[in-house]
């Protein structure tokens, strides 16, 4: 075998790389798309990185953004590996054919984690399987929590996010002498990743870079100022110094994430409080991204994969005995949940009208999930009818009382189930056809768009991939949803009565009750009665 062939080496803008073949893919790792984050560059904007001369070696991960480890409840079914070092703004290439000309479909994977914890090293998102079936995969490291998005008086908002974007150019600008098509990116992230693919394809700066884009269990959305400034302030009472990206530079980089690790206990999806996160920023993020996408015309030209899992909260909940907790509070818990999702006591009485058995925890879950990322998502693919699929996971785990959580589809979504670390949240036995039916839809959308089922129109078709084959459900208009509709709006006396559908939905968000039955009072398929 030729060197080459050992050895496959790859020009970029800013100097050549040297990657190895692996199983027959050629994979290139730690390749810097930024400066490191440092010195004068630390909390600022991205700047390129120096050119080097000769070839660098891209033969191991990079190092990791800076961050707090999992708690170890966590930690027991999430993979989060440190590289360390200070060069983290880097990224990993996979792909069957190195070199100009083969113009193949191109996966960019932004990792989630609260925007706080990840990398592009969890063993789970390797890329190999998509560079076999004809992708190039670029997988990417940003700057986390305070450090990628703290907001300070000192400094531009939204580090993290900019990251992103200078990576995504250095793909537009590079992918082709790896082998992809600049015209045939496909930007997919799961839970933070999902929340950044939104801002992104919203942005002024990144229109015309994205092809297509799929958000897994999160929606595009702007934080509350307030709620990050708050943490970057607890933060900084804590230290004893000014809230300022000055001082918060001169802090050593172990107190920092320690501190933050601290003062960010009580944030979670479900609880709510302080908070990282991507910001309206009048520059970046000009507006919030879901209502940009919604009522503008950016990102018009980028096709949407959009889903969810059956049971995100289950995540959340579980690990630690924040589930018993919840139940325990019982309506204490459930006040706090109709505050967060500002809704009445109607929905959870609809709620529990269809599910009679549900406890506390898993009407607070379902809220808040509904809440936070089924209704958003589904506003955006109203808004992007016929350029839209909508998709749920619905395999339960076979680890204890997790279900079909948070995260548990990725294993299947990149065919890494066979791995450690992806047991580590679906237990042994994961089915391999059900990883072959995902990840060969993420393929295809990547191909051509069309993963294998009917684009989002007024039925509202969902590809649901559970135990057995996948099949597609439709949504708001099937009677089990309606009914439940029904019972809901009796209770707080408003009757309403369905008229004729047909399906099984999967698709039962207790906070978009309201707005389910005002399309459906607006299309005249229910009547009021007094």
């Amino acid at each position: 075998m030729r060197a080459e062939q050992l050895n496959p080496v790859v020009a970029t803008p800013y100097g050549s790389v040297r990657g190895r073949y692996e199983n027959g893919i050629a994979v290139f790792r730690g390749i810097p798309y930024a400066a490191p984050p440092i010195g004068p560059h630390r909390f600022r904007p991205p700047v390129p990185p120096e050119p080097w001369t000769g070839v660098r070696d891209a033969l191991a991960f990079g190092p990791t953004a800076p961050k707090p480890p999992y708690s170890e409840a966590f930690a027991k079914l999430l993979s989060d590996p440190v590289v360390p070092g200070d060069d983290c703004l880097n990224l990993n290439v996979w792909t069957p054919e190195p070199g100009p000309g083969a113009r193949l479909p191109v996966m960019v994977w932004l990792h989630g984690g609260a925007l706080t914890r990840g990398s592009s090293a969890v063993p789970v998102y390797d890329g190999h399987a998509f560079a076999r079936d004809g992708v190039v995969m670029v997988s990417v490291n940003y700057r986390l929590g305070v450090e990628g998005y703290g907001l300070f008086p000192d400094a531009p908002a939204n580090p993290g996010l900019r990251d992103q974007l200078a990576a995504l150019r250095w793909v537009h600008e590079s992918i082709a002498a790896f082998g992809g098509d600049p015209d045939r990116i496909t930007l997919f992230g799961q839970s933070a990743g999902a929340i950044s693919i939104g801002a992104l394809i919203a942005a002024p700066q990144a229109q015309g870079l994205v092809r297509r884009a799929v958000l897994q269990s999160g929606p595009p959305e702007a934080f509350d100022r307030d709620k990050v400034r708050r943490m970057v302030r607890r933060m900084a009472t804590r230290l004893k110094i000014p809230a300022t990206a000055e001082a918060f530079a001169a802090v050593d980089r172990e107190l920092l994430l320690r501190t933050q690790a601290d003062v960010g206990k009580l944030s979670s999806p479900v609880l709510g409080g302080p908070t990282f996160g991507i910001v309206i920023d009048g520059d970046l993020v000009p507006r919030d991204p879901l209502e940009a996408l919604v009522e503008g015309e950016v990102g018009r030209g980028v096709d949407l994969m959009l889903g969810w899992t059956r049971d995100e909260y289950r995540l959340w909940l579980v690990p630690g005995g924040l589930h018993e907790r919840v139940d325990r509070l019982g309506a204490v818990a459930l006040a706090g949940a109709m505050a967060r999702c500002h809704c009445g006591v109607e929905v959870p009485r609809g709620y529990r009208a269809l599910h009679p058995g549900a406890g506390t925890a898993e009407t607070v879950g379902q809220l808040v999930t509904d809440h936070l990322l089924r209704y958003p998502l589904h506003r955006l693919a109203d808004a992007r009818p016929g350029t839209s699929h909508v998709y749920e996971f619905a395999w339960p785990s076979n680890r204890p009382d997790l279900g079909s959580c948070h995260a548990l589809e990725l294993g299947f979504v990149f065919d890494t189930g066979e791995i450690p670390e992806s047991a580590k949240l679906a237990g042994q036995g994961a089915p391999q056809d059900l990883a072959d039916a995902m990840h060969g839809a993420w393929v295809r959308f990547a191909v051509d768009g069309d993963p294998g089922w009917q684009t989002w129109d007024d039925t509202h078709p969902v590809r649901v991939f559970g135990e057995g084959e996948p099949y597609v459900a439709h949504g708001p208009r099937d009677p089990e949803f309606a009914l439940w509709a029904a019972d809901a709006v009796t209770k707080a006396k408003e009757a309403v009565v369905p008229v004729e559908g047909e399906g099984a939905a999967p698709v039962r968000s207790a906070t978009e009750l309201r707005a389910v039955v005002r399309r459906l009072r607006r299309t005249g398929d229910v009547r009021r009665s007094s």
